[in-house]
């Protein structure tokens, strides 16, 4: 764990996995809410850093969470939402290739995943999840699509995602679903938030 204050108000925290970013920011979340944080106005987790936004001394506080012992996240930690997929990419014959299996052996494998947002960016709405094994990682495409379809479920590297809305991307496509990923008129406006755990689904009940 290393940390930086940035200007006069905030802590940067970079830590070597995201899994540590993972329990960190959970850690972080309990003590804010106990109230040991001080004014502390946003906490912003990302691939590999924690970002802490409106500390009053954060020097003193990035000290103070270099001695913290922060357990690791436990598995059944955080809120889960489920979403139905219908699998049916343009790239799941390509991803299917890749990993080794049949087509239809596809749906199973992302179903039995135990996949948690571990941040958000890209576009209002886009989780980037991880808890995929490394052996089913997949190479982004080597040409992006102009238009990926909003509720495209996706796979790059080390991270799935659903796409919000219509976008350019160069991900791998193996699904899609009707969730809104995205309602500002809905509290909270995001289905995906850093720590929430998703499950996806074969749409007809199966996966």
């Amino acid at each position: 764990m290393r940390t930086l204050v940035v200007g006069g108000g905030a802590l940067l925290i970079e830590l070597d996995s995201a899994d540590e970013v993972a329990a960190l920011h959970a850690e972080l979340l309990r003590r804010r809410d106990a109230g040991e944080l001080g004014p502390v106005r946003d906490l912003v987790p990302a691939a590999r850093t924690v970002l802490l936004d409106g500390v009053r001394d954060p020097a003193a506080l990035g000290a103070r969470i270099a001695r913290w012992e922060v357990p690791p996240l436990a598995p059944t930690q955080g809120p889960q939402v489920t979403v139905p997929v219908r699998y049916d990419g343009p790239d799941l014959v390509e991803v299917a290739r890749l990993w080794g299996v049949a087509p239809r052996e596809v749906p199973g494998i992302v179903g039995a995943t135990a996949f948690r947002v571990a941040f958000c960016g890209f576009a209002p709405g886009f989780g980037y999840l991880t808890g995929l094994p490394e052996r089913f990682r997949v190479p982004r495409r080597g040409t992006p699509r102009t238009a990926v379809p909003a509720g495209a479920l996706a796979l790059a590297g080390e991270y799935a995602g659903v796409y919000p809305r219509s976008s350019p991307g160069g991900w791998q496509l193996i699904g899609s679903t009707d969730a809104v990923l995205w309602d500002p008129d809905r509290e909270p406006a995001a289905l995906f938030a850093p720590g929430v755990r998703v499950r996806f689904t074969q749409e007809d009940g199966r996966g």
